[in-house]
């Protein structure tokens, strides 16, 4: 019966990939009856196995299924951005009722599909809705708090006071306000400790976006590039570019930051030197974005979820009781508004 479904699949939406199904589960086949509530993801250039950003949003997706909200999730890898809307359209077509697009380059297909099919509810993944569009809700992150905590931490941790940080694109808002909260952090830490700690921050942005999130031999030759000048802790911020400079450094057994998702979890080939991971909550935010959807509590317009730090792990005995005292204050801070990053919403 599981073979069947697969054959299905692959007549309806042939670029699909199936997810494990019982022999009683609804098939897409059945996502234009009304009963049968259907929801699909359309990731930008980049895998949903990423270990970050587009693989949290796709376990948000599952995690609805699991939830009992969605009865079938399916997900499209972008391959080339001219491929968006047909993407985004292969899961219209086939009357899906949600469609959760991941990525700010994904921002303007999202907002014309949603003119196009006006029956279908779009989250769109880090993408800011300067004017509400009827039908898309934009989930939004503030990464700039996220990356100046792990740049906080990453500075007190320092012996040699020198951390570095290996980001994509520098044009996509959310990769900006991670590197310069980075930033940020470190100089605020410095302030509380009377230090100084020079900080590298490179931008993938030589390249066009079909390769500057999936570059990891260029993450990894650039992590070592910081550690040859003294830098002792690598923040890895930008997909399969970021994951290459984590694991460069975690290899060379510097600290490692992950992003995104809580990467010790994930990239288990650098856990033993994760020192923390920048996070956005994405799997539960886009996970409620879809059951609001489903209830019809859903707003056009834009929906702020939440970031923070994740746990040190492995690392944990390492971490001075005072650096753990400063961090917890300074998320603190951050959370109430007595700390601000002072970081643009975008590269000026």
């Amino acid at each position: 019966m599981k073979k069947l479904y697969f054959v299905m699949a692959l007549v309806i939406v042939a670029s699909m990939i199936l997810t494990a199904c019982g022999a009683s589960a609804p098939t897409e086949a059945d996502c234009s009856k009304a009963e049968v509530f259907c929801v699909g993801l359309v990731s930008d250039v980049g895998k949903v196995n990423d270990k970050s950003f587009n693989q949290s949003a796709w376990e948000g997706v599952q995690k609805s299924k699991t939830d009992g909200v969605a009865d079938v999730v399916q997900f499209i890898e972008t391959a080339d951005a001219k491929d968006y809307a047909k993407n985004i359209g292969t899961f219209a077509d086939a009357g899906y009722d949600v469609i959760v697009t991941v990525g700010f380059g994904l921002g303007e297909a999202t907002v014309a599909a949603a003119a196009t099919y006006p029956n279908v509810k779009f989250i769109g993944v880090d993408q800011f809705q300067a004017a509400e569009t009827p039908g898309v809700t934009g989930l939004n992150f503030p990464e700039d708090q996220a990356g100046f905590l792990v740049g906080a931490l990453g500075a007190m941790m320092s012996k040699s006071h020198k951390i570095g940080a290996v980001c994509g694109t520098d044009v996509v808002p959310p990769v900006w306000r991670y590197g310069e909260g980075y930033k940020a952090g470190a100089a605020y830490a410095d302030g509380l400790n009377g230090t100084t700690t020079e900080v590298f921050v490179v931008y993938h942005s030589d390249v066009g976006f079909d390769k500057t999130f999936t570059d990891p031999e260029w993450g990894a030759q650039t992590a070592k590039s910081m550690m040859d000048q003294g830098a002792d802790a690598v923040f890895g911020c930008g997909g399969l570019t970021g994951n290459g400079a984590i694991t460069a450094a975690a290899q060379a057994g510097a600290f490692a930051i992950g992003v995104d998702a809580d990467q010790f979890l994930t990239l288990p080939e650098a856990a033993s030197r994760m020192l923390s991971s920048a996070m956005k909550l994405i799997t539960p935010g886009v996970a409620d974005l879809i059951a609001a959807a489903k209830d019809g509590s859903i707003k056009a317009g834009n929906f702020n979820g939440k970031a923070g730090y994740a746990p040190y792990h492995d690392l944990d005995s390492s971490v001075p009781a005072e650096v753990k005292t400063a961090m917890e204050k300074i998320n603190t801070g951050l959370l109430d508004g007595s700390v601000t990053t002072g970081v643009a919403p975008a590269k000026p």
